[in-house]
C-alpha cells in the first residue's frame, strides 16, 4: 500500500486510466498506431521537462526554453537550407551548441551575477524570440527548402520505434543517472534544499547553476532541430508558449517549484500525462475552447496538491541570491 502512495505511481495509474477511458469512448485511441503516435508526440515535451526539472530543483526556473528551441531550430533550418551538402550530424550538433551557448548566458547571469532566475530568463526569452525574427527576416523555411534527410530523421524508425523515441529514451537514462548517481545531480538537490549549507560544504553553486542552465539550453537546442524537422517548417512563432507547458509537466509530475524535490520519473510521467490530454481531447470531440480550460484546471489542481504536500515540512524557502551573502558573513 505504501507503494501506491508514491506520487509517480499515482500519476502512472491516472494516466493509464485516462487512456483506457478515452479508448472506451473512442476505441481507435487504443490502436497500436495511435499509441505509437502518442508516444512520439510526447517525446519533445518529456525531453524539455527533464531539463527543466534540473533547473526547478535548484529553486530556479527557465522561461527561455521555448525561445531557445525556436532560435536553434530556425538557425538549423536556415543552415540546412542554404548548405544542403552539410552532414546532418553537424547540423544537429550546431543546433545543440547554439542552445548550450544561450543556456550558458542564463547560467552566468544567474550563477555568477546572482540575478533572480525568473527575471533573467524572462528577459532572455524575449531577446531570443526577437532574434528568431531578426535572423530569419520574418520569413518561413518550408519543407521544400530543407534537405530530405533533414526532415526524415526524427520520424525514421529503428527496431519499430521512431528516432524521436530513441533519443528521448537516451535523454531519460542520462537524466536518471545524473540525478540519482552523479555528484552534479546530488549537488543540485543540496542547493535546492539549503543553499547556505551547500556553500558551507564546498559545493560550487555558481558553477553548478551555470551548467544546469547550460544543459537546459542544450536540450532546448537539440529539440529545436527535432521540432523543425518533424513538422517540416520553421517560422518565428515556433513553440510559442511551450515553456509554460514544460513547467506544467514538471509540476504535474510532483517537481516542487520551491526547489529541492523532484524526480526523473515525475518529469517523464508529467509530460506523458499532458500529451495524453492533448491527444485525447480532440478524439472525444471536446471543443478547442474547453481544451485550454481543462488543461489549466488540471495544472492548478496539481499545484494545489504539491503545495498541500509541502505544508508542515518546516523548510524556509528564500531566494538563492539573498541567502548567499548571509552564508558568506556567517562563514567569516
Amino acid at each position: 500500500m505504501t507503494f501506491l502512495k508514491l506520487r509517480e505511481v499515482q500519476l502512472a495509474l491516472l494516466t493509464a486510466a485516462l487512456i483506457l477511458l478515452v479508448g472506451w469512448r473512442a476505441p481507435v485511441f487504443l490502436s497500436g498506431g495511435s499509441l505509437a503516435n502518442l508516444l512520439t508526440d510526447s517525446t519533445l515535451l518529456i525531453m524539455m521537462a527533464l531539463a527543466q526539472m534540473l533547473v526547478l530543483v535548484t529553486r530556479g526556473v527557465d522561461l527561455s526554453v521555448a525561445s531557445t528551441l525556436a532560435l536553434s531550430g530556425m538557425l538549423a533550418a536556415l543552415l540546412a537550407s542554404q548548405h544542403p551538402e552539410l552532414p546532418l550530424l553537424l547540423v544537429m550538433l550546431t543546433a545543440a551548441g547554439i542552445g548550450l551557448l544561450l543556456g550558458l548566458v542564463n547560467g552566468y547571469l544567474i550563477g555568477y551575477l546572482q540575478l533572480p532566475p525568473i527575471v533573467v530568463t524572462l528577459g532572455t526569452m524575449s531577446v531570443y524570440r526577437g532574434m528568431v525574427f531578426v535572423l530569419s527576416g520574418g520569413a518561413w523555411v518550408s519543407s521544400h527548402q530543407m534537405p530530405p534527410e533533414f526532415i526524415a530523421f526524427p520520424l525514421s524508425r529503428l527496431f519499430g520505434l521512431t528516432h524521436l523515441v530513441w533519443i528521448a529514451a537516451v535523454a531519460v537514462l542520462a537524466a536518471w543517472y545524473l540525478a540519482r548517481h552523479g555528484r552534479f545531480g546530488r549537488d543540485l538537490y543540496a542547493i535546492g534544499n539549503e543553499p547556505a549549507s551547500a556553500r558551507y560544504v564546498g559545493i560550487p553553486i555558481a558553477q553548478r547553476l551555470l551548467w544546469t542552465y547550460g544543459l537546459s539550453g542544450l536540450m532546448a537546442g537539440l529539440c529545436g532541430y527535432l521540432w523543425v524537422a518533424r513538422y517540416a517548417v520553421a517560422y518565428t512563432e515556433i513553440a510559442y508558449g511551450f515553456e509554460f507547458t514544460v513547467i506544467a509537466a514538471c509540476v504535474i509530475g510532483g517537481i516542487s517549484i520551491a526547489g529541492g524535490s523532484g524526480s526523473v520519473a515525475g518529469a517523464v510521467l508529467g509530460g506523458l500525462f499532458l500529451s495524453v490530454i492533448g491527444n485525447a481531447l480532440p478524439v472525444v470531440k471536446v471543443s478547442p475552447f474547453w481544451q485550454g480550460a481543462l488543461t489549466g484546471a488540471i495544472i492548478l489542481t496539481a499545484v494545489l496538491i504539491n503545495s498541500r504536500g509541502g505544508l508542515g515540512k518546516g523548510r524556509q524557502i528564500l531566494p538563492l541570491h539573498k541567502i548567499q551573502p548571509q552564508a558568506r558573513r556567517s562563514a567569516t
